[in-house]
């Protein structure tokens, strides 16, 4: 009897343009930025592997993604010197739940490393749902360990 093998999950790395205006007097990023660029890179990991952002899903398919958890360590300064990659994983997924980590480096250097947990509403009147059958079989094979 064979072994069949699984197609490794690849990184999805989003790089972040980090800008003069996104820094303090200091010539380092806004601490208030480096979520901003988490969760850019969280609704580009949606783009690419659901195929809709989360203003489509919302106005379109009546489908919320608020945030309930945000938790963030530092550990080196973000500068516009170069690009900040981040790097997507989806963690865990609950019945109406969705666990990413996001870890943020500059030239290979870790920056920051966060978790953040978001829930399925329906748009119009917040309500936690399932996770659509549809988004779960797209999404579903692409839980990655920590």
């Amino acid at each position: 009897m064979g072994v069949t093998m699984s197609k490794p999950i690849e990184d999805f790395i989003h790089p972040v343009r980090v800008g003069w205006a996104d820094c303090d007097p200091a010539s380092i990023a806004y601490t208030g930025r480096i979520p901003y660029f988490a969760l850019e890179s969280i609704e580009v990991w949606w783009e690419h592997y659901v195929g809709v952002n989360w203003f489509a899903l919302n106005l379109d398919r009546d489908i919320g993604t608020p945030f309930v958890h945000m938790s963030l360590d530092f550990y080196s300064t973000i500068t516009p010197r170069h690009r900040l990659q981040c790097q997507v994983k989806l963690l865990k997924i609950g019945t109406s739940s969705l666990r990413f980590s996001v870890h943020g480096s500059q030239n290979g250097v870790l920056c920051f490393e966060g978790e953040f947990v978001s829930v399925i509403v329906v748009s119009e009147t917040m309500q936690s749902q399932p996770i659509p059958a549809q988004i779960l079989e797209l999404i579903g094979p692409l839980v990655m360990p920590a």
